[in-house]
């Protein structure tokens, strides 16, 4: 049976980590908060428990979860190398709603999905999710919703939808209210492709707007 903590209470705080740590580690799914939407958590290096996240979200192996990770160092250790043009927009906007999709580095041992060697990365900037990437290493996560459905906002959202296919659920408050979204744009971090040879694409338009992106990347192209 999945149960909800509510992080705001320090007693509820210290056993919702401890059992979502544990919960990670023996392959199940937790939901934890980020600074932009809720998120569908699991370890990276487990095949079942990413599979069973995207079951969980009514998801195929075509669309791969992003990666959680907790800071800069960890992003080199999964990737082949960082593009020039990508290194600005991570001085900026990390932690935060960026994500950047790489080469990932052809030794790792993990099964993501149909990635074609490519990995999306983000450090969010919630110090819940941060406090858990540090115990647990780089997590597999999506947006906790169904899909096709809005992204959750709430813990409680997110419990509607994904309800006992989620182990523990972590009550961080209300999720994205650090950011002003753009006109039209996505509750979800933005997402950029570098894999181009001098190009970055904006394949989402999130929580950061295209012009910021643009205006960090001044020496690149950016289509």
């Amino acid at each position: 049976m999945s149960s909800l903590y509510d992080c705001a209470v320090d007693a509820e705080l210290l056993t919702g980590m401890r059992l979502a740590r544990a919960a990670i580690a023996r392959g199940e799914l937790v939901v934890v908060p980020t600074d932009t939407v809720y998120g569908l958590a699991a370890d990276a290096f487990d095949p079942e428990a990413v599979q069973r996240l995207l079951d969980a979200k009514g998801r195929t192996r075509q669309s791969p979860p992003p990666v959680l990770v907790k800071g800069q160092d960890t992003l080199a250790a999964l990737t082949e190398s960082v593009p020039d043009l990508v290194q600005p927009l991570l001085d900026e906007f990390w932690p935060g709603g960026l994500t950047v999709i790489l080469r990932a580095q052809a030794s790792l041992v993990w099964d993501l999905g149909e990635t074609r060697g490519t990995v999306a990365l983000r450090q969010p900037s919630n110090k819940l999710v941060l406090e858990l990437l540090e115990e647990t290493g780089p997590l597999a996560v999506s947006s906790a919703n169904l899909t096709g459905q809005p992204a959750a906002l709430t813990a409680q959202e997110a419990q509607e939808m994904l309800g006992e296919s989620v182990e523990i659920y972590l009550d961080g408050g209300e999720a994205g209210s650090d950011y002003v979204l753009p006109p039209g744009a996505n509750t979800g971090s933005t997402i950029v492709d570098a894999t181009g040879d001098g190009v970055l694409r904006i394949v989402r338009h999130g929580v950061i707007s295209d012009d910021e992106i643009r205006r960090v990347a001044a020496d690149g192209v950016v289509i």
